[in-house]
């Protein structure tokens, strides 16, 4: 009796259980607010809804491969390539975030060298330029490394796709809302 390689409902199974730890247990300890709070009045976005959603999509991609991959005959095996290919991808992610967490700090520091009156990051990141400095500098290495890793290669369209993506975002989630601070700024 040959057994199938059962990849698809492994990684569907720790996805699900993954966005069930963040939803009902890592966001609710990490956040102040809900996911929609009443402030004088009239509704604003809580701290907890952004993570809340992109737990519920990982949850939703665990249960597509669990539902859909889990009786298939050809689901693929882990290889030292599989694994290879993922461990780059959260390295980018994490410099990326790390680039995107510092970006602003770093800069107010050198800043500061040629003042006499220094400027603390802190005071400034609600303001224009110095919102989106950390934001611009660290989505644009997540997107343009994750296109570059999955194409084999470094192009000048993987950079104008991740400025494209990342002033998209910027648009729908930064601009509407003025009390809203993008990553890294809540926590800076």
């Amino acid at each position: 009796m040959k057994t199938t390689a059962r990849t698809n409902l492994w990684i569907g199974l720790i996805f699900v259980a993954l966005s069930c730890v963040a939803a009902f247990v890592w966001i609710p300890l990490d956040t102040q607010t809900g996911l929609i709070e009443k402030v004088r009045g009239r509704q604003i976005i809580g701290d907890a809804l952004a993570p809340t959603i992109a737990a519920g999509f990982l949850l939703l991609g665990g249960l597509l491969l669990v539902l859909a991959e889990r009786d298939s005959p050809n689901q693929p095996t882990l290889t030292s390539q599989h694994l290879s290919f993922i461990t780059r991808i959260f390295a980018i992610i994490i410099i990326g975030m790390l680039i995107m967490r510092y970006t602003g700090p770093a800069i107010s520091e050198i800043i500061n060298l040629f003042r006499d009156e220094p400027i603390a990051y802190r005071m400034l990141r609600a303001t224009p330029g110095w919102r989106h400095v950390g934001f611009v500098a660290g989505g644009i290495v997540i997107v343009a490394g994750l296109i570059s890793t999955v194409e084999g290669r470094i192009t000048r369209r993987a950079f104008l796709t991740a400025l494209a993506a990342v002033i998209a975002i910027i648009a729908v989630f930064d601009l509407p809302f003025e009390d809203l601070l993008l990553p890294p700024n809540g926590d800076v």
